[in-house]
This record gives C-alpha cells, sequence and structure tokens, in this order.
C-alpha cells in the first residue's frame, strides 16, 4: 500500500533527576552537597533512507517516545544521557507541526538527518547550588521535560518530471514505454491509484526520473476525485509534461481539458506555474486527432509552449519529447521546499524559538485561578516539592515573573486557590 500522509506524535525524553545527597567519608569533616546532576533526556532524530518508499511503517506506530536521562547519583556521579531515537524516513518526506502547519524539516538527499523533538536537558544536583551562605543545600532540579507535539508526514516523491492529465490519456502507457516501469493499465478512469516512478535513458546515455501521477479532474484542489492526493508529489517536479488525449473519444476539447488542468495546478499552489510545462499530444494514432491537434494549437495561440504528437500505444514520436525534456531539464533549477537563506562561511544561526508568554491566568468554573504558559509550567515541573528549599525557590521564580502581582490584579484575595496543571496552592498575602 502507498502511503503518503500520516499523522503521529513525537516526543524528546525527559531530563533525569538531579540528586540531593551528602558526604559522608572517615577524616572528612563538613562533606558538603554531593548530588550529581541528570543526565541530558534523548533526542528524536529522524533520518532518510533511501530503501523505504512509502510512509506504510508510520501506520502502525504512531507514538515515538525518546527514553529519559538517568537520574544522578551521589558522590557527584552524573547521570547517563539517553540514548537518541532514530526513525527512517523516505526521501522526499517533509515534517509539519500538525497545530500550525509550519515546515520543521524537509528530508530529501540519503542520509540526511533532523532533530524532530529535543529531549530536556537533566536537573541539576544539591552540589550545584552551594554557596558560602548556604553551605549544604537541600535543594535540586528535576529533569526538564521533553518536547512533545503532534506532526504530519508528508512524502512527495522525487522526480525530475511529473505526467499530469485527465484519466484515461495515456500516462501510464507513456511511463510503461519510456521506462521499464510497469504501471497498471486499462480503459477505465482512475486505473492508478498511486504515483508510479520509471528511470527513463535516452540513446545519448541521459537519465531522468519520471512520475506517472493519478489523474486529475476538476475540483482537484478542493478534494474532488483522486488526483487531489497526489497534487503535492508535482511541486517537487522540475519540468511538467502535460498529456492529453487528442482523440476526442472521451466526449471533451482537448483545449479544454488543458486549461482545466493548469487552473487546478494554479489554485492548488500559484508555485506550479513557474514550472516549465511540455504538452504531449497522445493517441495521435486515432481518428480525428490530426484535425483536433490542428484546432488545439489554433486555440493555443501565441503561447510559447512545446507541443509534440505522439503514440504512446505505436511508440511513435517518443524520441524528439524525451530529447525535449532532457533539455528543459539541463536549464530548470531546483524548486526547494523551503526558502534558503544564504549565511557566510563559518557562521552559526542562532534561531528563538517562540514558546508563546512566560504564563496566563484564566478563571475555571468553580472559580480557581489557573497558570498555564510554557515556562511556568517548564520551571512547575523541574521543581522537587519534596524539600522546603526547592518550594522556596519555585515561591521567589514565580515572584520574579510577576504572576503574584498579576494575580492581584485579577482579583485574587488571601485563601484564593490557584491552580497549575493537576496541582492546587492557596493565594496567600
Amino acid at each position: 500500500m502507498f502511503v503518503d500522509h500520516v499523522k503521529v506524535f513525537v516526543k524528546g525524553g525527559d531530563g533525569g533527576d538531579g540528586m540531593v545527597a551528602f558526604r559522608r567519608e572517615k577524616y572528612i569533616a563538613y562533606g558538603g552537597p554531593a548530588g550529581g546532576d541528570g543526565g541530558k533526556g534523548a533526542d528524536v532524530i529522524f533520518i532518510v533512507d533511501e530503501g523505504l518508499r512509502t510512509l506504510m511503517d508510520f501506520r502502525y506506530q504512531r507514538h515515538f517516545k525518546a527514553p529519559r536521562g538517568e537520574h544522578g547519583g551521589s558522590k557527584n556521579m552524573h547521570g547517563r544521557g539517553g540514548t537518541n531515537m532514530v526513525v527512517k524516513v523516505p526521501p522526499g518526506t517533509v515534517v509539519k507541526n500538525a497545530e500550525d502547519g509550519t515546515i520543521i524539516a524537509d528530508l530529501v538527499e540519503d542520509g540526511q538527518q533532523a532533530v524532530i523533538a529535543r529531549g530536556g536537558r537533566g536537573g541539576r544536583g544539591n552540589s550545584r547550588f552551594a554557596t558560602p551562605q548556604n553551605t549544604a543545600p537541600e535543594l535540586s532540579e528535576k529533569g526538564e521535560p521533553g518536547v512533545s507535539l503532534d506532526i504530519v508526514l508528508e512524502l512527495k516523491v522525487l522526480a525530475d518530471v511529473g505526467l499530469v492529465g485527465f484519466p484515461s490519456v495515456g500516462k501510464s502507457t507513456l511511463l510503461s514505454v519510456v521506462s521499464a516501469a510497469k504501471p497498471k493499465i486499462a480503459d477505465y478512469h482512475f486505473t492508478t491509484l498511486v504515483p508510479n516512478l520509471g528511470m527513463v535513458e535516452t540513446d545519448d546515455h541521459r537519465t531522468f526520473v519520471m512520475a506517472d501521477l493519478p489523474g486529475l479532474i476538476e475540483g482537484a484542489h478542493e478534494g474532488v476525485g483522486l488526483g487531489h492526493q497526489f497534487l503535492r508529489h508535482i511541486e517537487r517536479t522540475r519540468v511538467i509534461v502535460h498529456v492529453i488525449d487528442m482523440s476526442g473519444l472521451e466526449g471533451r476539447e482537448p483545449f479544454d481539458d488543458y486549461q482545466t488542468i493548469n487552473a487546478e495546478l494554479e489554485q492548488y499552489n500559484m508555485r506550479l506555474t513557474e514550472r516549465p510545462q511540455i504538452i504531449v499530444a497522445n493517441k495521435m494514432d486515432m481518428p480525428d486527432a490530426e484535425e483536433n491537434l490542428a484546432a488545439f494549437k489554433e486555440a493555443l495561440g501565441d503561447e510559447e509552449i512545446q507541443v509534440f504528437p505522439i503514440s504512446a500505444l505505436t511508440r511513435t514520436g517518443l524520441d524528439p519529447l524525451l530529447y525535449a525534456i532532457l533539455d528543459l531539464l539541463e536549464t530548470t533549477p531546483e524548486f526547494p521546499m523551503l526558502e534558503e537563506v544564504e549565511e557566510e562561511a563559518n557562521s552559526v544561526l542562532y534561531k528563538h524559538e517562540s514558546t508563546g508568554p512566560d504564563f496566563v491566568i484564566s478563571r475555571d468554573d468553580d472559580g480557581a485561578y489557573v497558570l498555564s504558559g510554557y515556562t511556568l509550567e517548564r520551571l512547575f515541573k523541574m521543581t522537587d516539592f519534596n524539600f522546603d528549599q526547592s518550594v522556596r525557590k519555585f515561591a521567589r521564580q514565580m515572584r520574579g515573573m510577576g504572576v503574584d502581582d498579576a494575580l492581584r490584579e485579577r482579583g485574587a484575595e488571601d485563601g484564593d486557590i490557584v491552580r497549575i496543571l493537576d496541582y492546587e496552592f492557596e493565594f496567600l498575602e
């Protein structure tokens, strides 16, 4: 089964917890704190494997959770970091954030990899908090939670040339006669249910990859027919070969077909109109094909686009078409999925990833004040409430963020309930 669109959940490993421990060694007075740091949580890394062709494996495993780091130990022993989780994907996979649709990674080359969900850092042990004023702190951190998010994986086949056109115009037949591909061919609409790829080699030993994409019909960009499922695959191609049935046996006008398909490509993605296009007038062995071709060229007018009359069934007119495609490929650049930013050599680009406001205050139905927000929840999860010093540290951090003042402005009074995640506190003046 060809699978090219899946939604999965990924989570980086949580960091290991820091430890509260003290040295207890003979002849060493006032040994002091000796709690080690927790290890870093593992990352979820996607890597391209050219042996894969579909996203089928993700049909059966939709949750990827990396292992957490080990907890810190006594005698200042740090926990071991988690082993990264490596997930293999086929070339041409685009990883998007399911929430806002932003592209996280575009994976096209064999061995290319990207960190999709980072693991959390390990919590600090109590030896990290020792100061001249507090030489024996009972204070440590829990591990930072790993990044978790829902992502969408889209597979866009890696082909130089994409065959587009209405159903039953001869796209599969054309691919089968110019390459070693063996797509299913039959005389009914939507015979092709999945994209088929074939390697084409000409007599002068030049090669390119051609993709036969399932037939489009009017309204495909809105989800009509089968073509809308595979329009994304055209985004990778550098040249579009538009196959048109010149016999008119389906009862449609060839020029109407040409305009309809181009309108679908334009409405799906405006950038598809930047691709150079070649028109293939197929089924020229049929009656009325010559008259229809003459009318088509007349309707085309002065539009500068190459038209190649062929018959895929009788294998006539193929060589000029293939050489024209190769010549066009040599002058057509790649169309990257991501806008690339030129950087100076040896420079490092630091990106700030926005996580929203530090905290947000809302009210529950029972009147409790609810605190949320990435920064506040992160601090809360990294606080070990088993130790008074940790609790006081968290209270100072909230006060420094302005949480107390913001609650007062919202009308919080002494004794009101304040809720963070599943925990409740009393607001005290």
